[in-house]
């Protein structure tokens, strides 16, 4: 979705200024944040895309003016509530109040280094041969859907060239809805940088990103 959260290419948000030596996190609350999100994503009632999603649905106004892990808990929030963990009223007590859903499973704090360890992996095999082969042009679609999607927009409806084919992924934009996993070939497709940004671009300068099989179509 066209969201807060996609802005490769937008203006007037002043220069990234990275920090010095930059801490894993800045206060106590915010390993509590990532704590708290891992623990509930491990109950199994919610994929990685339909987490995504919930952070971008945020109004611009609030994702704007959250830092990056009250982002992720007001998400959570959102998540929870949707899935039957938490209410309104559990919220507003700071406590379990209303009868709340059983999760499918539970993190136990000495598997969590397992479980992180593991991951989540989403290469998934693909029935059908790949559609496109390396150096083939191709053309992003111009497309902008309410729902999830990976094809940021400053990458809609550009020319570029496919320098590697990946494996089989998981479509996000269905698997964020509870539509299926729906595996596609995902390619690396690169474009000049006057396509991307068009006149006054670096010349010098390329954009390359990794783009299901969906999003693309011959040039």
């Amino acid at each position: 979705m066209n969201g807060p959260q996609d802005l490769g290419g937008q203006m007037g948000f002043g220069p990234v200024a990275p920090e010095k030596d930059e801490p894993y996190f800045h206060a106590d609350w915010e390993r509590r944040a990532l704590g708290v999100t891992l623990c509930a994503g491990a109950m199994g009632a919610w994929t990685i895309d339909e987490s995504r999603h919930a952070r971008e649905s945020l109004h611009p106004a609030d994702y704007y003016g959250s830092s990056y892990y009250e982002i992720w808990i007001k998400a959570l929030e959102t998540l929870l509530k949707r899935h039957g963990f938490v209410s309104d009223r559990d919220l507003a007590a700071g406590k379990a109040v209303d009868p709340a859903a059983t999760p499918k499973r539970v993190l136990k704090a000495e598997n969590v280094p397992d479980v992180l360890a593991k991951g989540g992996p989403c290469d998934r095999p693909v029935a059908t041969p790949a559609r496109f082969k390396a150096g083939d042009l191709v053309r992003t679609k111009n497309f902008h859907p309410t729902g999830h999607t990976r094809l940021p927009r400053y990458a809609r409806g550009k020319q570029g060239a496919v320098e590697a084919v990946r494996d089989g992924f998981v479509f996000p934009d269905t698997n964020a809805h509870g539509q299926g996993e729906n595996p596609q070939w995902v390619y690396t497709v690169v474009f000049d940088g006057a396509e991307i940004w068009g006149e006054g671009a670096d010349p010098t300068l390329t954009v390359s990103i990794d783009a299901w099989e969906s999003y693309l179509e011959p040039a």
